[in-house]
């Protein structure tokens, strides 16, 4: 879809194949909380992904892999007040 809320409850490693371009929404940021996020494209790509509320490194925030059927593994970490983000792109699953 085009909104997705994240939810720990779903888990520590999650996967979302993306249909659409998507905006995702964070779960509130509690202290010593991570997660995984297994993210692929579909047999389309050239999806696009957003994520509120998150920071990541100076380079700003990451374009995620447009090929089709590739797969970008994000890593999110909390410090009670903020989410953090890092990017490994280009898999090929």
């Amino acid at each position: 879809g085009t909104s997705q809320t994240l939810s720990l409850t779903n888990g520590t490693v999650q996967t979302v194949t993306m249909t659409g371009n998507c905006t995702f929404t964070m779960p509130t940021a509690t202290a010593g909380k991570s997660f995984i996020l297994l993210l692929r494209q579909d047999a389309t790509g050239n999806r696009t992904a957003t994520f509120t509320g998150v920071k990541f490194n100076s380079a700003g925030a990451p374009t995620i892999t447009a090929t089709a059927n590739r797969l970008d593994i994000l890593s999110f970490v909390a410090d009670g007040t903020n989410w953090y983000g890092s990017i490994s792109q280009g898999y090929t699953p």
